[in-house]
């Protein structure tokens, strides 16, 4: 980056479709990087041409290209390796078909896998990946040249596409191999060197005639172009790369990828040398997941990659797949894996990561589960957070020639730390009390609402009463900012500084006025007032209506029309974005439900063997989805939940817990939690995280039902003060607070439905802080049968 960044501003280059002095300049060094790249790949011009593309993708997409502008098309073969953009080739073919190991060799073996065609002769495809990037296994670069052999003795021919962008970032690709016969070759420069962002079509010249019939042009591969009432042009015709290289070139990224083969070769020498070292860092990689047991003897991590073998050569590149499990065999959800990673700062790539056929392989996903998963809400590959017997994708740590032994240490130690086992943990008994202990009252601590989601709260000020609506607590998450480029609703988890945004509700005036305590440039304003009034006056009549989404939920928004408004929120955050408001109550998109349940760890499990349950003391589950919450309570702008709750007892657990590390506590704001209870003046207060069991509370004169346990992400580690990033207390609730690979902390709840005669007389109820809370204790069973309030501490669960 210093040697581009310096040549960047010491010389001038220019568009190479001019005669001037810069362009000419740009020219030779676009004619220079191209010679080096073959040589960089050991082809020999004469035989082999280099396209510059924007990446393997576009490469990909420029044999379609060519392929479906032959006289009958194409037909498409291709193995279960291939990425996603290889697959996509299927979708121009006439026909297509995906090949496991057996069907290629049958392919090989002269077994024709399509049926007769009755539209003319298509041309034939086949496409394979040279390393697979899903798993790192690696296939014969011979399949082309047995492919030619074959058909030596017959009429038809097979052209055929190799996938090297995985293969070729640690690994020489060497096409002068005699056994190298592919026609066309796709690989990516930024997997070999980091930097620039570009990719390469490398085709074979007695391929090219496939370009012969393409149809578009572009600016820079024609001679001459007629517009008149006679429509022709004249491509270009000295070189290949010269008619498909479209418009101008990336030449700056051009001469960048020259610099970068400079210090490439210079940092790493080779490029077996380099696969060499990532061919040893996979085999400490893969021999240490195996090595890693619970503390009851089961495997840790399933491999899906093989095992490389210091005495047999390399079959395998530098990929390592995998899934981890807990003690009970269950599967750890990839979502809580890559939450813990980030903190770690460990650079892992999690989900389907674009290998359909072979993941489905793998992972013996069947087309009617793949299916399903789409439906429950699951993309790509990435886990949804619902339970499955499979997992839906995998975790992929890849080694590159900057990584060093260092790293697989860390990343090692990352997975014994969180993801071990090292003492079977068996749910401890509580020891249920006869009756309620009169002293453990509790009271209201504080309550406090998000006006604006994933800002900075509002805290309720002492004596004032505040009201509770069916969709939470008043004023709570009625406003987002939207990016305007995506649509999304922006949060914290992506743009900390949001946590600077401070609320103020100024009922006397009519507005809420928004602070910024970040630093701003002088003279931009600090502060801004939004009107209260949802006169529609305000917002964007024009806006279209669904153009935001909210937790992957899409929501019809009003958009704020006021420029200084939304002026405010882009300059604050550094973000282009604009404020928007979601109704209450409505239909369809201008509606949304809760999401919160009870979840297993607070249920009792039913055993069907006479055995006694190995959760004594934990309330049972509903007999069905109906009976745990027949009528799911709607939400504004929360993520689950109409209300959330934590207890002070809990947090000073915790707390207590991280200090022991060596850390430094945590405050209650960063769990954005809108009631805090805490134990009343001179009472003790209830044990830590009993709030877990409870089923229903009553506030005041109200009564509120509890939802289920609140799963937690890395947000919580972003303090609400200073909008910084840091650790915890995500990282000690992951070890403490994690069941069936998610982590919790704190409960959601609603206010019970409204008896119809408050409904009619269209009072809402209220609560206030020093209201105090009496937990409605329920009956639950013991081992002897006899019944007893659930009372204890349930923090032994985790």
């Amino acid at each position: 980056m210093d040697a581009f960044a310096k040549d960047m501003t010491s010389v001038l280059y220019g568009n190479p479709h001019s005669g001037s002095s810069p362009s000419q300049l740009s020219s030779s060094r676009i004619d220079q990087v191209r010679v080096r790249l073959l040589d960089f790949f050991k082809a020999d011009p004469d035989q082999y041409d280099l396209v510059f593309v924007a990446n393997a993708t576009a490469g990909v997409k420029l044999v379609v290209e060519g392929m479906r502008s032959l006289p009958g098309g194409y037909v498409f073969a291709y193995h279960q390796a291939c990425h996603t953009s290889v697959i996509g080739a299927r979708e121009e073919a006439h026909q297509s078909v995906c090949l496991d190991n057996t069907g290629v060799r049958s392919l090989l073996d002269g077994e024709d896998p399509f049926k007769p065609t009755t539209s003319g002769t298509p041309a034939r495809l086949f496409a394979y990946s040279a390393q697979s990037h899903m798993d790192g296994r690696r296939y014969p670069l011979s399949w082309a040249k047995e492919l030619k052999k074959m058909e030596a003795q017959s009429s038809s021919r097979t052209l055929t596409l190799l996938d090297a962008a995985s293969l070729s970032a640690t690994s020489q690709l060497d096409l002068s191999d005699p056994q190298f016969a592919a026609d066309f070759v796709v690989s990516s420069l930024y997997k070999i060197f980091g930097f620039p962002d570009l990719g390469v079509l490398i085709v074979r010249r007695s391929a090219e005639f496939v370009f012969d019939q393409r149809r578009y042009f572009g600016g820079g591969t024609v001679d001459v172009v007629l517009c008149g009432d006679e429509q022709w042009h004249a491509p270009k015709s000295y070189s290949l790369h010269e008619r498909l290289e479209d418009g101008t070139l990336p030449f700056h990224n051009i001469i960048a990828a020259d610099i970068a083969i400079s210090i490439h070769q210079r940092l790493f020498g080779s490029m077996d040398q380099i696969s060499a070292h990532t061919a040893y860092l996979s085999r400490e990689l893969c021999r240490g997941l195996h090595s890693l047991r619970h503390a009851n003897g089961i495997p840790v991590c399933h491999i899906y990659s093989e095992t490389p073998d210091d005495a047999a050569p390399i079959e395998t590149g530098p990929v390592v797949s995998f899934n981890i499990r807990d003690s009970r065999g269950l599967w750890i959800g990839l979502a809580e894996f890559e939450k813990l990673a980030i903190l770690r700062k460990m650079h892992v790539r999690v989900g389907g990561v674009c290998s359909p056929a072979g993941l489905a392989s793998a992972l013996d996903l069947q087309p009617w589960e793949m299916k399903r998963n789409l439906s429950a809400g699951i993309r790509c590959g990435e886990d949804s957070g619902r339970f499955t017997n499979k997992p839906t994708g995998i975790i992929r740590a890849s080694l590159g020639a900057m990584n060093t032994k260092s790293d697989v240490s860390r990343f090692l130690a990352f997975v014994q730390e969180f993801f071990v086992e090292e003492e079977v943990r068996a749910l401890t008994q509580f020891s249920p009390t006869r009756a309620v202990d009169a002293t453990t009252n509790i009271q209201v601590k504080t309550i406090t609402v998000y006006p604006i989601k994933s800002c900075s709260g509002y805290t309720i000020p002492s004596g004032v009463r505040w009201e509770v609506r069916p969709e939470g607590l008043a004023w709570d998450r009625e406003w987002c900012l939207v990016h305007r480029g995506s649509g999304q609703a922006l949060s914290q988890k992506r743009y900390p500084r949001m946590a600077l945004l401070q609320p103020l509700l100024l009922f006397g005036d009519n507005v809420l006025r928004v602070k910024y305590r970040g630093s701003t440039p002088k003279g931009q304003p600090t502060q801004v007032d939004i009107p209260l009034s949802s006169d529609p006056s305000h917002f964007d009549i024009d806006f279209r209506q669904t153009s935001s989404r909210v937790c992957g939920e899409n929501i019809s928004a009003q958009s704020y029309r006021s420029k200084d408004i939304n002026d405010f929120f882009t300059n604050s955050l550094g973000v282009p974005c604009m404020l928007a408001r979601f109704p209450a109550g409505g239909r369809g998109a201008s509606s949304r439900q809760s999401k919160a349940r009870i979840q297993k760890h607070q249920r009792t499990e039913k055993t069907h063997s006479g055995q006694p349950s190995p959760f004594p003391g934990v309330p049972s589950p509903p007999d069905s989805d109906s009976e745990q919450q027949s009528q799911p309570g709607k939400i504004l702008l929360s993520n689950e939940s109409p209300i959330l709750m934590i207890s002070t007892s809990s947090v000073e657990m915790l707390n207590q817990t991280i200090m022991e590390t060596g850390e430094s506590p945590v405050d209650e704001s960063v769990f954005r939690a809108n009631i805090v209870v805490e134990a009343s003046p001179g009472q003790r207060s209830r044990p830590a995280y009993s709030e877990d069991m409870w089923r229903r509370i009553s506030i005041g004169n109200y009564s509120f039902k509890l939802l289920g346990a609140c799963q937690r992400c890395q947000m919580v580690c972003v303090d609400q003060t200073t909008g910084e990033r840091r650790q915890e207390p995500f990282v000690t609730l992951a070890k403490t607070r994690r069941l069936n690979g998610k982590v919790y902390f704190g409960t959601h709840m609603q206010h019970e439905q409204l008896r119809q005669s408050e409904e009619l007389d269209g009072l809402w109820p209220t609560i206030q802080v020093g209201d105090a809370v009496v937990v409605q204790e329920e009956e639950v069973e013991e081992e002897d049968g006899e019944k007893t309030p659930g009372a204890g501490s349930p923090d032994a669960i985790f």
